[in-house]
């Protein structure tokens, strides 16, 4: 299966469905950005801290795997130079809608997050990256390409999910149900029977993977990056499962490029 493939074709239909995580931000939401008033989130619920963006707004930032019209028009009124990046055509027309309709300057590229081939070498200064590597079988080249395309001293913002989500049954979670069923790492290719897949076809759900906490902090590491910041989340209450009740359901951290001359000694 062609999972990019299938992944576009069906986050282009969450977009038609208005699934939240496609609905474009406001006027209101764009003004105060650019009064100051901003923030933007990585996982469900918790903004992310002011202090993992530079002082100066002037900066450079891709948002990648990150269209809907929601991160990238917030950082751009908030004076920041923004690229977005993303592989579903109609969440990017999300970006598109918001950029044309506020008047900000979106630079607006569809593609694979494990392939930046299109950008040249040390292109950014911030690299936003919210909750979506779960959506690839291999988050390697993700954070591999990620840190070529990042100025030395810059910063990778990612948000993941916890591995622990995906051991349980899906359907039992959203009914309050705890019941192991997966040994890790759980990909929907795999693990789902044929009727559990063609449902997911006809619905439009997208693909999902589970990787290890070591492809995904461990995988940034050996990438080149150094850990400089980490925060857990859940689901948001509207949305929540009986996990999210226990425990953490997401995490994200801040991954910085070390600057020339860092002793990695």
């Amino acid at each position: 299966m062609d999972v990019r493939h299938y992944n576009r074709e069906a986050w282009d239909r969450q977009v038609a469905a208005r699934s939240p995580w496609t609905l474009p931000v406001s006027a209101a939401v764009v003004a105060a950005a650019r009064a100051g008033d901003w923030s933007v989130i990585l996982t469900p619920t918790l903004p992310v801290p002011r202090t993992w963006f530079p002082a100066d707004p002037s900066c450079d930032v891709l948002c990648l795997a990150s269209g809907g019209g929601q991160q990238a028009p917030v950082l751009a009124a908030a004076g920041m130079r923004v690229t977005v990046f993303d592989n579903s055509p109609a969440q990017l027309a999300m970006d598109s809608l918001v950029a044309e309709r506020e008047g900000l300057d979106l630079t607006i590229v569809e593609g694979d997050m494990a392939d930046l081939g299109r950008f040249p070498d040390d292109a950014f200064d911030v690299i936003v990256h919210p909750v979506a590597n779960c959506f690839v079988p291999d988050v390697h080249p993700v954070w591999r390409e990620a840190f070529r395309v990042l100025r030395p001293g810059g910063s990778l913002l990612a948000g993941m999910m916890n591995p622990a989500y995906y051991i349980f049954d899906y359907e039992k979670l959203v009914l309050g149900e705890l019941e192991v069923r997966f040994d890790l790492p759980y990909s929907d290719v795999e693990n789902l029977d044929a009727a559990a897949l063609a449902q997911y076809q006809e619905e439009g759900t997208p693909l999902e993977f589970s990787h290890t906490l070591d492809d995904l902090v461990g995988g940034q590491m050996t990438a080149g990056f150094l850990l400089a910041g980490y925060y857990e989340d859940r689901f948001a209450p509207a949305d929540d499962c009986a996990l999210s009740r226990r425990m953490p359901t997401m995490f994200a951290t801040r991954a910085l490029k070390p600057p020339v001359g860092w002793p990695l000694a």
